[in-house]
């Protein structure tokens, strides 16, 4: 079955009860081991068979009952005051709810770990969604359910619908859902996934693009809140910048920058995980020193510099939501949230102790040793961030930084939506 967006092979069976049995006679096959045949129509689409061959490593038991062990309502409470998502509800609601209901299914929105903090829709389906653990709380991901299109969204970073017997677990196979995942447009972190869900005869061809639409407006949403909250920091210390003398920045509570005086303005600094007020190194300016703005806060660069720079860096690949760095020295750490591609970058340079050139990066990023440009505009973007701790010709970690890789506790599972051929290698151990 080919991977078009709407599946539009799903629809044109006019048989869906015919449907759902070809899908599940080749569901039937990749459990046993034989060889789907690639060639027919009915062979599983790619994003299907990648998830999987996932779950088949994980070891899930198809025909198993899968206890879920959903949130406390405290931290399911937490999560979603802490949810940039709670912003776009009105959002996700208006565009996607009524229709939900009116085609007896449900709307589903999860955090970027695969726990549901909203549900809503259609009564009797969420009754019957129940009996499946699908509740405000579960675990929805690949590791907990098998394939399914929050779970498989996650892992591969773009709207997945999953039909039926393309469900990896049986009791699944009366469900159609749609999810799409949702990004922070700051920085491309992942916040999330919309989804709908429901019985499998009342699939819909254009549902998986209703979905997709959705979650691009709910994140023109969130830009919009972001630009708007910048303009207020920038109205309110705009008198302050201009009293000071020497280098300021007036930045919200995550780094983005609202206004300098003295500086070129970069987009973001990498401030601490939890900023407090007082002196602190930061990557690209050294000793500064911070105090707090309403709604953000004042960097003022400058000072006597720490005895040594920074000394050590924690590489945490180990998740399958995301990678961090956390540079640590004499005057304390600060972590980094990494997109996709800076986390493949850092993993072949830690791989690679003694540094690496720009034509051997793209080889390991792309397959493609004449992608140099590429490399070397994403290492730029790289050291904004992380300034002196990394080197060039060759590319590599600096001279006396220690450096720490975790690594997930599966070798298959790393940067599972990384197609870099490094990282592929390194999956087969």
């Amino acid at each position: 079955m080919s991977d078009r967006p709407i599946d539009s092979a799903i629809w044109s069976a006019r048989d869906t009860r015919a449907t759902a049995r070809r899908l599940a006679t080749v569901h039937e096959a990749a459990l046993t081991g034989e060889p789907p045949p690639h060639t027919a129509p009915d062979a599983p689409r790619a994003v299907i068979g990648e998830s999987w061959r996932r779950v088949l490593t994980s070891g899930l038991d198809p025909d198993g009952e899968h206890t879920q062990h959903p949130l406390s309502v405290a931290e399911l409470e937490h999560r979603r005051q802490r949810s940039q998502l709670a912003a776009v509800l009105p959002v996700l609601n208006e565009g996607l709810l009524a229709t939900a209901d009116a085609a007896q299914q449900i709307m589903v929105v999860t955090d970027a770990e695969g726990r549901v903090l909203w549900r809503e829709g259609s009564a009797p389906v969420r009754r019957m969604a129940d009996r499946l653990g699908f509740d405000k709380g579960a675990d929805w991901t690949e590791g907990a359910v098998g394939t399914n299109a929050i779970g498989t969204a996650l892992v591969a970073r773009r709207p997945v619908l999953v039909h039926s017997a393309e469900h990896f677990v049986r009791s699944h196979h009366q469900w159609t859902c749609a999810a799409a995942p949702l990004h922070d447009p700051r920085d491309g972190r992942l916040l999330g996934t919309v989804d709908i869900s429901g019985p499998a005869p009342t699939f819909h061809p254009t549902t998986l693009a209703l979905v997709s639409a959705v979650a691009r407006l709910a994140e023109g949403e969130l830009r919009g809140r972001h630009h708007r909250s910048l303009e207020r920091l920038r109205s309110s210390a705009a008198p302050m910048l201009a009293r000071l003398g020497g280098r300021a920045l007036a930045v919200d509570p995550n780094g983005w920058v609202a206004g300098v005086t003295g500086l070129t303005p970069p987009d973001r600094v990498a401030l601490p995980k939890a900023p407090e007020a007082g002196p602190l190194w930061l990557p690209r300016y050294g000793r500064c020193a911070l105090e707090p703005l309403p709604g953000g806060w004042l960097v003022r660069v400058g000072g006597p510099e720490p005895e040594a720079g920074p000394n050590r860096v924690l590489l945490d690949v180990s998740g399958r939501d995301g990678s961090t760095v956390t540079v640590s020295g004499p005057a304390g750490s600060w972590s980094h949230e990494l997109t996709p591609r800076h986390a493949e970058l850092l993993f072949v340079l830690a791989a690679h102790p003694q540094g690496r050139s720009a034509a051997e990066l793209a080889e390991d990023l792309f397959g493609d040793g004449s992608r140099t440009v590429t490399v070397r505009a994403e290492l730029s973007r790289l050291r904004r961030h992380l300034g002196s701790v990394l080197a060039h010709r060759p590319y590599r970690f600096a001279d006396g930084v220690e450096v720490e890789l975790r690594l997930p506790p599966v070798s298959g599972h790393l940067l599972p939506q990384s197609l870099a051929p490094a990282v592929a290698a390194a999956r087969q151990g």
